[in-house]
């Protein structure tokens, strides 16, 4: 395959990444979406291009705004996940598909990983010509106030009264990006973020009910399935929807890179071929 580092335009900063196209033909494009706290390099976006372009299809993995979680980008001004909103996300997600069709292709194959799932899955709900779906261990989603299942353990823990508070007083002080301390999962957050997050997240059983093209959803045998509700997915879909647990295996696939993209490979054979 031949990679091409690539800058997509934003409002703010601009959306970087990688386009992977196979040496031959080219019969289509996925659009990869990256989970909170990584970026286009890591995770399945590293193991999963090769063997979708061995198929044929371009591979396009991009860093969102809120990619990896504080840095800089062309100033002092700190950018990353503590900062982004889920609307930013969103429309990271429209420009990066509007790429792929100024490269020709208006009907990706649609792959995300844990909220990149999520989004994911909102992005295939409101993009009928989406030609196949793929979750990578996506979770609930939602509103965690009214959810509190979804990804709570990971993100929230018991301190989440303490959490809001703290977050509300510095946005009535007029503080949005002042960072906060989590005990756990995200570890640090900008203020508007934080509720941000807890409130205007996809819901993906929501969506699931309008999605219609094919679907794949992967999920670890280690990873709770009310947090990464396959199953409820299937049920709720319209379209075709496969679910496969792969055994052995955690959120981030570790030591299971192989057999992952061997069930993505395999899927995508049998369902688009």
């Amino acid at each position: 395959m031949r990679t091409n580092l690539i800058s997509i335009p934003t409002p703010t900063h601009p959306l970087d990444g990688a386009y992977y196209t196979p040496d031959g033909p080219i019969k289509g494009a996925a659009l990869y979406f990256h989970g909170n706290q990584m970026n286009f390099y890591v995770g399945a976006a590293r193991f999963l291009a090769t063997h979708i372009t061995s198929l044929g299809y371009a591979f396009l993995s991009f860093n969102r705004r809120g990619h990896d979680s504080v840095g800089t980008y062309n100033s002092r001004e700190p950018v990353g996940g503590a900062y982004q909103t889920v609307a930013e996300g969103i429309e990271d997600n429209e420009l990066a598909a509007r790429f792929l069709t100024e490269q020709g292709f208006d009907r990706p194959i649609v792959i995300g990983h844990s909220n990149g799932g999520v989004l994911a899955s909102h992005f295939a709900a409101h993009h009928p010509e989406t030609l196949a779906l793929i979750l990578l261990s996506a979770h609930a989603g939602g509103n965690r106030l009214k959810n509190p299942g979804s990804a709570s353990q990971f993100s929230l823990n018991e301190k989440l009264d303490d959490l809001m508070k703290e977050a509300r007083e510095l946005l009535a002080a007029g503080r949005p990006r002042q960072l906060m301390l989590l005990p756990t999962w995200w570890y640090v957050i900008s203020a508007r973020t934080f509720m941000d997050r807890l409130t205007n997240v996809p819901d993906l059983l929501e969506n699931s009910r309008r999605v219609r093209c094919p679907v794949l959803f992967i999920r670890g045998d280690k990873e709770p399935a009310n947090v990464y509700p396959a199953e409820a997915f299937k049920q709720n879909c319209p379209g075709p929807c496969d679910v496969v647990i792969v055994p052995d295996c955690d959120h981030f696939y570790v030591g299971a890179e192989e057999h992952v993209a061997s069930v993505v490979t395999d899927w995508l054979s049998r369902t688009l071929d």
